[in-house]
């Protein structure tokens, strides 16, 4: 009997997408014995400190690929949201699954939508790209550092630390957790980051195996749009964290992209979109950074991140 091991980290959701491609990969290949191959990344232990600030790319995912380049594990499932646009040496993003909701969620226990809450109230998420954009809605608010995973910010959330807190709808719907929080809301303004509500399947590559078995469980049309928005971030060098949204869809015979990057305050924001052919996807992320970089992206994005949680930086002598 064939044997794979996926490497994953080991939080509850992580989990629950190593077992979800497990299952896959045994409904789709008889002969094939699927183990899991746990593991704690950097971006799990340090807790302290926002995920902006903690070496940028590749916090969630270099353990993992650490343990494939040393043959402790065949593929590694990670949220694609989270995977660098480069690529270590060795190793190939080799498949991405079918992209479900993608949209950014409202928690709370006090107030019944976004609109409800007061002037000053307090909202939780770790994501640069979430305070940007709720910031640039609601400049009113204040937008507190949230860590942990799922289940320790939900408690945070109900004994009162936030009054609200945004979190990924795919996560908490994949988990079963939205029923347990009184009030709920999916964020229509809001803009997506790379890769969201998608999973990347990374291999070694040239095991013509393993690659047989990931292509499998590749989805043409969420391959495609997320190709356009890993090409838009690795040409404008934006990391993971960084405050920059981008969403492209296909209609019909045409792909559609829209991208925003602004100061994470949200008082400066550069919005931009564009369509094209199908056909011409592997040319329309590129294109459309070209087009925010001429109009002063870079600079934008440079100001944004050393401005970015001033509080948890020394002050230099």
């Amino acid at each position: 009997m064939n044997r794979v091991v996926i490497a994953t980290r080991e939080s509850q959701l992580a989990l629950w997408q190593a077992y979800y491609i497990k299952s896959k990969i045994e409904e789709l290949f008889s002969g094939i014995e699927v183990e899991i191959n746990k593991m704690t990344s950097k971006g799990d232990q340090i807790l302290d400190k926002p995920l902006a600030l903690i070496g940028g790319k590749g916090h969630f995912t270099k353990e993992l690929e650490d343990a494939m380049l040393d043959g402790k594990a065949n593929l590694a499932v990670h949220s694609l949201k989270d995977v660098p646009t480069f690529i270590p040496k060795g190793l190939k993003l080799a498949a991405i699954t079918k992209r479900e909701d993608q949209s950014d969620l409202f928690l709370s226990h006090k107030y019944s939508t976004f609109e409800d809450l007061p002037k000053g109230a307090i909202v939780g998420t770790t994501s640069l790209r979430r305070r940007m954009q709720l910031l640039h809605k609601r400049p009113d608010l204040t937008i507190k550092d949230l860590r942990g995973n799922v289940n320790t910010r939900l408690r945070k959330l109900k004994e009162g630390q936030y009054d609200a807190i945004i979190l990924a709808y795919i996560g908490l719907e994949r988990l079963d957790l939205i029923k347990d929080i009184p009030y709920t809301q999916k964020l229509s303004f809001m803009i997506p980051p790379m890769g969201q509500a998608a999973l990347g399947i990374e291999i070694i590559e040239g095991d013509n195996f393993i690659e047989d078995i990931a292509n499998a469980l590749n989805d043409k049309n969420t391959y495609i749009c997320t190709k356009v928005e890993r090409d838009f971030i690795s040409k404008i060098e934006a990391g993971c964290s960084s405050p920059v949204a981008v969403n492209a869809v296909i209609d019909g015979d045409k792909i559609k992209v829209k991208a925003l990057i602004g100061l994470v305050d949200g008082t400066k924001i550069l919005e931009e979109s564009m369509q094209d052919d199908i056909q011409n996807y592997n040319i329309l992320g590129e294109k459309l950074a070209n087009i925010m970089i001429e109009k002063g992206a870079l600079q934008l994005l440079k100001d944004a991140q050393e401005n970015a949680f001033k509080e948890y930086r020394p002050d230099r002598i």
